[in-house]
């Protein structure tokens, strides 16, 4: 399986596109072709474990991995995870489930992914006799950052440098990655928002000085944010699981199509259920869900993506992000994989801050994707209203889903589709703004909040965060975004 740039100019193997992250032209890699999985080939994944299945997928796109080394990294990453389900679906009422992502050692999603990650690029190494350091930059909106250190830490031959925004990250998350252990880590946080420290990150990656420059020294670029294809192909693994789980506990017969609501920041984690769905895997629709910064609901209503808005800090800070990376390999498909229409609209959204597709293929995205958005108050009442008439508790990225969904059933009543509501975080990351929507009380500290949370729901508190209280924090460093290659050159030095 080889890998092209959305904005043309090379074509790789998968263990490349993993190693290098991006294009040179800044560019995402996306396959050359979606692979297919059969119904038949779908019934013998039915009794696998995840880790099995996991392998299953991902070795339909790198298909330069053996098997068993695939397998035993699949094992040892998801071995991490507690319980003997890394990814388990909760029926929560007729017809909805709940897909919990949050079981890893950081408490979010992005664990998914970023626990396999550090095999896929060490081993992309190996298969493309590559012997320089690999130095990882990641721009976080809260949980990528975490995972992604976690994932790297005391990694051989590899460091990871991650840029938060230093006022857009709850406490538990800024708690997480400050007091980070490892040898081989650097958390730096940027005066600006999520955006400010993509924007600077990419800017690095395509940078031929900066890239010059680093060579010299020893090191290459590579990402763990879902830029970078071996971020998004693990997540392609859990819709499968999520439909294989239904079909094994009798929800819907086998080939029956389903939907997923998403919680949609950059794009990435739906972005892998459109993935699945193009290799077979029976999805009628996926569900967008914004909160405030709305910017995908809106280009899903009118063509147009435009980022000059308002920026809203809100209590689902991943979803805080106005440049949706990863819609650009959706733009990619759609256009009929017109590199250079891709390339002029990504040139014209960094300049202009704007873009706008055609009516056909507007039409062609929405026969799969709708979307929908929850403002702070309509969160708190999603989040609130399960919590109270089915006892179960869920994050605020989630509540703003649970209101996309519920939006959705009100406007379809007779639709009997099952869905399935992708949950990313444990409430416990976010403990304050969780209290207040489930009991109505409002804490300034963190840790109080997680005892008053716990009192208020009787769900285990895990260790990893409640531990947090004893750190001292690592790293303090604060950034201007149009300052971090110097940021990077004293890590390296």
């Amino acid at each position: 399986m080889k890998f092209l740039s959305t904005r043309g100019g090379e074509k790789v193997t998968g263990a490349r596109a993993i190693v290098q992250g991006l294009s040179a032209n800044g560019g995402l890699f996306v396959p050359e072709k979606f692979p297919q999985i059969t119904l038949e080939e779908l019934k013998s994944m039915m009794f696998m474990d995840y880790p099995e299945r996991a392998t299953e997928i991902l070795l339909k796109y790198l298909d330069e991995y053996d098997r068993k080394g695939l397998l035993s990294a699949c094992r040892a990453a998801y071995g991490k995870f507690e319980g003997k389900d890394p990814a388990p679906l909760v029926r929560l009422d007729d017809g909805v489930y709940i897909l919990e992502l949050f079981h890893g050692p950081t408490c979010a999603f992005k664990d998914m992914a970023l626990t396999v990650l550090p095999y896929l690029l060490r081993k992309g190494c190996d298969i493309c006799g590559i012997t320089e350091n690999i130095l990882v930059l990641v721009a976080t909106s809260g949980d990528t950052g975490k995972a992604a250190l976690e994932g790297f830490k005391n990694a051989e031959g590899i460091r990871i440098m991650v840029f938060y925004p230093n006022e857009g990250v709850s406490k538990m998350q800024k708690m997480q990655m400050s007091t980070q252990e490892g040898d081989n880590v650097n958390v730096v946080a940027v005066r600006g928002n999520f955006d400010d420290c993509q924007r600077a990150v990419k800017e690095i990656f395509s940078g031929e000085e900066y890239n010059a420059l680093l060579k010299e020294r020893g090191y290459l670029l590579s990402s763990a944010n879902s830029i970078n294809f071996g971020r998004l192909a693990p997540q392609i693994a859990y819709y499968f699981s999520a439909y294989l789980d239904l079909v094994t506990s009798h929800q819907i017969a086998l080939g029956e199509e389903i939907d997923f609501t998403v919680p949609t920041g950059n794009f990435g984690n739906v972005l892998a259920g459109y993935y699945a769905k193009r290799m077979g895997l029976p999805i009628r629709r996926l569900h967008c869900a914004s909160n405030l910064n709305k910017v995908i609901y809106d280009f899903l209503q009118t063509g147009v993506y435009d980022v000059r808005r308002e920026f809203y800090k809100t209590t689902s800070p991943s979803m805080d992000i106005l440049v949706s990376s990863n819609l650009e390999r959706l733009l990619f498909e759609v256009s009929g994989r017109d590199t250079r229409l891709t390339a002029k609209r990504m040139a014209a959204l960094k300049k202009d801050g704007h873009y706008e597709i055609t009516p056909e293929e507007l039409a062609a995205i929405r026969e799969t994707f709708d979307g929908g958005f929850a403002g702070e108050a309509e969160c708190v009442e999603a989040m609130y209203d399960v919590f109270v008439d089915v006892g179960y508790t869920m994050d605020t990225h989630t509540g703003c889903a649970m209101k996309v969904a519920v939006d959705w059933f009100e406007k379809n009543k007779k639709d009997e589709t099952k869905m399935v509501i992708v949950s990313t975080a444990n409430p416990y990351k976010f403990p304050q703004d969780v209290l207040y929507a489930v009991t109505g009380n409002d804490v300034k500290d963190s840790f109080k909040g997680i005892k008053r949370l716990h009192a208020a729901t009787a769900m285990a508190v895990p260790k990893q965060l409640s531990a947090l209280r004893d750190k001292t924090p690592r790293f303090t460093r604060v950034a201007n975004a149009d300052a971090l290659f110097e940021e990077v050159l004293e890590f390296i030095k």
